[in-house]
């Protein structure tokens, strides 16, 4: 539950953007199948594109053999394989399936890097305030109490208090990133946390403008290549992957099918923005609707960006300021201290 079942993006980016080469300059699908195979990094793209091109080759599509492999490839690509073989559209649908990925690992790679530095800050504090503990420790006991100094205010003392601090906060980093990996795996846990983490401020801007962004990119994809509109809007908000968007799947669709527009079904959700539905309106009135959402998905992705930018300068904030915290509440602990020990010291003295 803990590792992604599905490949990594790097894998499936990889992947599609052979495929996408291959079978542009009309190369056999069989053949482009193994040559991928070759090239594959992945030990386990490689035995399931041995797996998959023996199931093509048996007279199974390609969308078929790749379910068969469940579940390495995610949902959204095993669907927008499906559409390229109706609609002949293979060699597209690879190359957007490989803007795409190659798009979140760059978004990715963005987010690690605003916050790396600021974390090894904070890991370097806690480490320290550890070392300070044990030092503290070691040292021969002073006040009335005749116990040792008490740096945190906790009763943290020597080899235990140390290992006990640093422990806790490990405890800590450790179950975060548990959660966070349990919920991004499980669909009824994103369906429960992604509608909360909306209401974030901050937060939920930043995570409804990449939602909206790639659900407008996949129904421009899907809608171009002539799907119809419930799986074409199924596909859609999966590739939101925003738990609060596939929840919401059920009354958009009910909406649709008692006959609302798709601009009233999707304001009924309450998960886009009036810009965005002002677009759609546009768009459904003009019939241009796959156009206009392609168009929109690159905007909503450019905003998405923004909001990253924005939210990594909060969390670098937040991170600075646990640790400037960490720092001066110590050091006035330990200042305290001090004037604790001058005073019981003029105190004997007198």
């Amino acid at each position: 539950m803990m590792r992604n079942p599905d490949l990594p993006w790097k894998t499936l980016a990889g992947f599609a953007r052979t495929m996408s080469r291959m079978l542009e300059a009309g190369v056999d699908i069989r053949k482009a199948l193994k040559s991928s195979s070759t090239r594959a990094g992945d030990s386990r793209l490689t035995a399931a594109l041995d797996r998959i091109r023996r199931s093509v080759s048996d007279g199974n599509s390609l969308a078929e053999s790749l379910a068969e492999t469940d579940p390495l490839f995610p949902p959204l690509f095993r669907d927008l394989v499906h559409v390229g073989e109706l609609t002949g559209n293979m060699p597209e649908v690879f190359q957007s399936l490989a803007r795409y990925y190659e798009t979140r690992i760059k978004q990715l790679q963005s987010l690690r890097s605003a916050i790396t530095w600021p974390v090894i800050q904070l890991v370097a504090a806690v480490c320290i305030i550890g070392l300070l503990i044990f030092i503290l420790g070691l040292l021969p006991p002073a006040g009335p109490d005749g116990k040792p100094f008490d740096v945190t205010g906790l009763g943290l003392s020597g080899t235990s208090g140390a290992l006990t601090w640093i422990g806790t906060w490990a405890a800590l980093a450790i179950g975060g990133w548990v959660f966070w990996k349990y919920t991004r795996n499980n669909l009824v846990s994103r369906e429960a946390v992604d509608p909360l983490l909306l209401q974030v401020p901050v937060i939920g801007a930043c995570l409804r403008d990449f939602a909206v962004s790639r659900f407008a990119w996949c129904f421009a994809l899907t809608q171009k290549s002539g799907m119809s509109i419930q799986p074409s809007l199924e596909c859609s908000l999966k590739a939101a992957e925003n738990g609060a968007f596939t929840k919401a799947g059920a009354w958009i669709w009910r909406d649709l099918s008692e006959g609302e527009t798709l601009t009233d079904a999707l304001a009924g959700s309450r998960l886009f923005s009036t810009e965005f539905i002002q677009f759609v309106a546009t768009a459904e009135e003009t019939g241009t609707v796959p156009e206009q959402l392609d168009r929109l998905s690159h905007l909503f992705e450019e905003q998405a960006q923004r909001s990253m930018a924005r939210l990594t300068s909060v969390f670098t904030g937040l991170v600075w300021f646990m640790t400037a915290g960490l720092i001066v509440f110590f050091i006035l602990r330990l200042a305290m201290l001090y004037v604790g020990i001058l005073n019981d010291a003029v105190g004997a003295a007198m």
